[in-house]
């Protein structure tokens, strides 16, 4: 364990993996398969909806957004993991382990603010249908996307400078897989009681606000679903809110349990599941969630794998059609 005075030369130590070779092993494989997953199955919500002028409205803008913060997130967190797992290389550098929190933080804020303006487009779109695409203008769409970009910006940017502004003299392992505010508080050797204290305010804050606007525009919206007379319609509507709700849930739960609390709390191996499963599985779910649950999204991704399959086979028919005429194909069997 190294001690002493670490200064922005320093090294920081990610424990919070296992050594065991046959664990460390399954573990690369798992988060590889989960992480390719997780960018095919975003990419492909992204292309699917960039695609098809069906979806070429709010609701699905907001939702490319979406898929964009989880891809990102992941990205921040997993290939350093996996580095860690088949290297053995646990070593961050201390700009390393800021930079990456800086991002994680950012793509974290980011969302928060997203998953409330889905929330009030939701509410919008069920509340005020016939004014819908008047209120919901792309003009008033790409403000609320830009607004919540740069919220989450700004809101990790003032986490980062809190944290790396402090003293780290006692050790320099970080008990977690990638840095985090939780463990880097509870890695100083300074006093931590103000900086705490101003990051719960802006937590509480942020968290909120989001909050807030998620619980009243879902509370109007339960109210207009309750009054409508056919059941079709309420299914529908049901069914569209549906999918942002479950994606609330799980990144609203994770996010409290893991920032709306003090470092003292602070619990490294009941963390390291609570992060996995904002950091790496909610990105996971996503996709599925809003592809289940959606026959338009459903349609969309058909299309898309069927314009994938034709033009592999225009491909493959292509390249039989520059072989030689009196060559066999490849693979055929005299």
């Amino acid at each position: 364990m190294q001690r002493g005075n670490l200064s922005m030369g320093s090294e920081f130590v990610l424990v919070g993996l296992s050594d065991a070779p046959e664990v460390r092993f399954l573990l690369l494989v798992l988060f590889l398969i989960i992480y390719l997953a997780t960018v095919a199955g975003n990419i492909s919500i992204l292309v699917a909806i960039s695609t098809n002028t069906h979806l070429h409205n709010p609701m699905y803008f907001f939702l490319g957004n979406l898929s964009l913060l989880d891809i990102l997130c992941p990205t921040i967190i997993v290939p350093k993991m996996l580095e860690a797992l088949l290297l053995e290389n646990k070593v961050i550098s201390f700009h390393g382990c800021m930079f990456q929190l800086f991002f994680l933080i950012d793509v974290i804020g980011t969302e928060i603010f997203l998953l409330a303006v889905m929330a009030y487009d939701r509410y919008v779109a069920i509340c005020h249908p016939l004014q819908y695409m008047n209120i919901m203008s792309m003009k008033l769409c790409a403000h609320l996307a830009t607004g919540t970009w740069v919220a989450g910006l700004l809101n990790s940017l003032l986490h980062t400078s809190l944290i790396f502004t402090l003293s780290f003299c006692a050790s320099n392992e970080v008990d977690q897989y990638y840095c985090d505010i939780p463990p880097m508080l509870a890695l100083s050797c300074s006093s931590t009681y103000s900086r705490e204290l101003v990051i719960l305010t802006v937590a509480g804050a942020v968290g909120g606000s989001a909050f807030v606007v998620t619980l009243i525009s879902y509370i109007y919206i339960l109210s207009a679903i309750l009054c409508m007379n056919s059941s079709e319609s309420r299914h529908k509507a049901f069914s569209t809110c549906g999918s942002h709700l479950t994606a609330v849930c799980l990144f609203y739960g994770a996010t409290i349990c893991t920032y709306a609390r003090p470092s003292s709390a602070y619990l490294p191996k009941q963390d390291r599941i609570v992060s996995m499963l904002y950091g790496i599985l909610t990105p996971l779910l996503n996709p599925i969630i809003y592809s289940l649950r959606n026959k338009e999204v459903k349609c969309a991704l058909r299309r898309v794998i069927s314009q994938v399959r034709t033009v592999l086979i225009r491909q493959e028919h292509h390249s039989l059609s520059l072989a030689p005429s009196g060559a066999p194909p490849a693979g055929y069997e005299l």
